[in-house]
């Protein structure tokens, strides 16, 4: 029961990081403004932090923008699959679960940065918090409405 819940919630933890990444693409269409730095800039303190040489130059810098968005999608999965874990034998509300998902992994995320020194949410003005909400939320949103989607109609709620 633990392995089928673990990865039903690991496939709504893809469904909701594809989610995150379309809605926001479509924000930087939106407001034609650049796309974010900072998964390239944590895989390459994590590589620092860890001693992980990703070599010289641009091939440096290739490696961070794949590592970058793989770390996201990494997470989203794993948050995923924990939720699904913790919420097999338990009925939770989409509300709920939405908040649940979607605030734990914008806590994990921008908690990770913090620690590694990327960002310090502290500056970030109003804009900037939304502008990492909205995403978020979508993936708790569609994580959770694929969690329920691929449960038993008994374990739905």
């Amino acid at each position: 029961m633990r392995t089928a819940a673990a990865v039903d919630g690991a496939i709504a933890g893809a469904v909701g990081s594809a989610v995150l990444n379309a809605v926001s693409y479509l924000d930087v269409a939106l407001r034609a403004r650049p796309a974010s730095s900072t998964p390239e800039s944590v895989a390459g303190r994590l590589a620092d932090v860890t001693h992980v040489d990703l070599g010289p130059g641009d091939e440096a810098a290739n490696r961070r923008s794949g590592l970058g968005p793989f770390l996201g999608y990494a997470m989203g999965i794993a948050a995923g699959a924990g939720f699904g874990v913790l919420a097999a034998r338990r009925r939770i509300p989409l509300p709920l679960a939405t908040v649940l998902l979607g605030g734990g992994v914008m806590a994990t995320s921008d908690g990770s940065m913090t620690v590694l020194g990327v960002t310090d949410p502290r500056t970030w003005r109003r804009s900037d918090w939304v502008s990492d909400l909205i995403p978020h939320l979508a993936y708790g949103l569609s994580a959770a409405a694929t969690w329920r989607r691929l449960r038993p109609t008994s374990a739905r709620g």
